[in-house]
């Protein structure tokens, strides 16, 4: 037990034991814990995982149903050892406070039952995957952890720690070492093969997740690469939902609500998953919560990540320029608001699909919505992270249908110049922004260089590719970076939401 010095309100330790000392306006696991059994491993424990597929089969769970598919949370990261550390002192249970603009209601979800150790050559997260009542291995592991080649979309196969697990199958270093490796002790010891589900933000993540499996496979051993074709199964998913960082301001949240909990996480009152339905070992019944099932992700997918994470990427280099430091608030702030609108509604809407019961047009209202939702405080620097992996996902595929269509490319161009700018390394009131890319330092390089000379920027063929070369992007680019730098961001902005004819000809084709 616990007394916070805010307003001596009494906190209840979480834990397995403390659950029936929890607030009754906290919502419990009402079944036992101690009956679950393994079905799934989950590689990369973050907020995400928790608020979404771990919701799933803690609410399956609730019914009654999922006993068997209880989730072993693992990882090969520092930060998965921390995070095992903090789940495991509290039975791997987790607050999540649902955030929306009327108010905040919290629950405490028990699906995760186990958390493998995270050690060098990670053979327990081997002989984990590879115990027959395992039958769904998952991932969130960010879209740069896939090992694809920037250049050509293909495997990287040149990577050290690819190339490290090629050398030493038995003592992988990577995530789809440790797969391979698994469905290997698999394959012999007669356990059968498991669906390996993907829930990031990618393009046909599952046919990624294929494609960095059976890749590596085929470099060990050509014949289990044959084996995981024709056995395995990699359905591709759509998640939604908005899972902001976990700080000081979010365990605050959970002492209010009378739970210490070192691991809470908030999210919005929204979720939504669609899943291709080809699980070769089995799945839980999601479909009784909602979960869309589907042969064909494909549309729901790109409408996702282009106008929901290609969204963010809009506005969150905006708002570190201009000091703003949440997604609510630059939807609150006129200029970037009316900049997001323009656009998410003349450039991204008009290259998605509708999909059944959602245009692009409402989907753009929905996610304004979203975003606008002050009760979430997910901040512009956790949504502009990684740009290097985020930009070639969520905006330059839509760039590339403008440019073989008649459509305008100005405002994508201008959401590029913006992250050459924020690259940079200083906002517009001249302070810094902190290193935010795993590639941080090559780029505040080039943009530095692209100050002078802006070609620089979009010569970076791991990024852009051949859009290097496409002459209509470089001029519109190289207009707004050079505008930015010489009237700033507000005038620039202002400029793109006036009329077409105040930019120059050839640029606004």
């Amino acid at each position: 037990m616990k007394v916070t010095k805010e307003d001596n309100a009494i906190c209840i330790a979480l834990s397995e034991a403390n659950l029936t000392r929890i607030p009754a306006a906290v919502t419990c696991p009402t079944y036992r814990r101690s009956e679950l059994k393994p079905g799934i491993v989950h590689i990369g424990v973050g907020n995400f995982h928790r608020a979404h597929q771990a919701w799933y089969i803690h609410q399956l769970m609730q019914k009654g149903l999922a006993q068997d598919w209880a989730i072993v949370g693992a990882g090969v990261r520092p930060y998965d050892a921390e995070m095992r550390n903090r789940l495991l002192e509290q039975d791997c249970l987790t607050t999540l406070i649902e955030l929306s603009p009327q108010g905040a209601s919290a629950e405490i979800i028990g699906s995760m039952i186990d958390y493998i150790a995270t050690e060098p050559g990670n053979r327990g997260l081997v002989r984990q995957i590879a115990k027959p009542d395992i039958r769904i291995v998952s991932l969130t592991v960010t879209e740069s952890g896939y090992f694809m080649d920037p250049i050509t979309g293909g495997f990287d196969a040149a990577h050290p720690d690819i190339q490290h697990d090629i050398s030493n199958p038995d003592h992988p270093r990577s995530v789809f070492g440790a797969i391979v490796a698994a469905l290997d002790t698999r394959r012999t010891n007669g356990a059968g093969p498991v669906t390996v589900m993907s829930c990031d933000n990618l393009r046909g993540n599952g046919m990624i997740a294929r494609q960095s499996v059976v890749s590596l496979a085929r470099l060990i051993k050509p014949e289990l690469a044959a084996w995981i074709e024709e056995k395995c199964s990699f359905p591709n998913s759509m998640v939604d939902c908005i899972v902001p960082a976990t700080g000081p301001d979010e365990l605050a949240m959970a002492q209010k609500h009378g739970v210490d909990d070192k691991a809470v996480v908030t999210h919005e009152n929204y979720r939504r998953w669609v899943l291709e339905d080809d699980f070769c070992a089995g799945r839980p019944v999601w479909e009784k919560l909602g979960v869309t099932m589907t042969p064909d992700v494909h549309d729901y997918e790109t409408m996702k990540i282009r106008i929901l994470n290609g969204g963010h990427q809009i506005l969150a280099n905006v708002g570190e320029l201009l000091s703003v430091d949440t997604i609510s608030a630059c939807m609150e702030n006129p200029l970037i608001s009316q900049f997001f609108q323009k656009i998410e509604r003349d450039e991204i809407a008009p290259y998605v699909t509708s999909v059944p019961g959602m245009t692009p047009a409402a989907y753009v209202d929905l996610i304004a919505a979203r975003f606008s939702n002050p009760a979430i405080r997910d901040t512009t620097r956790r949504v502009a992270y990684d740009g290097s992996s985020r930009h070639p996902e969520f905006i330059l595929p839509v760039l590339r249908g403008a440019l073989q269509g008649s459509g305008s490319i100005n405002g994508l161009a201008l959401v590029e110049a913006l992250w050459a700018r924020m690259c940079e390394g200083s906002r517009q009131d001249g302070s810094t922004i902190q290193d935010n890319d795993p590639h941080w330092q090559q780029l505040s390089v080039v943009a530095k260089e692209s100050r002078r000379n802006p070609q620089a920027w979009i010569e970076q063929r791991s990024i852009y590719g051949k859009l290097a070369t496409n002459i209509r992007f470089y001029k519109a680019f190289t207009y707004w970076l050079d505008l930015i730098w010489e009237q700033g961001v507000e005038r620039t902005i202002e400029t793109y939401l006036g009329s077409e004819s105040s930019i120059p000809a050839e640029t606004a084709k």
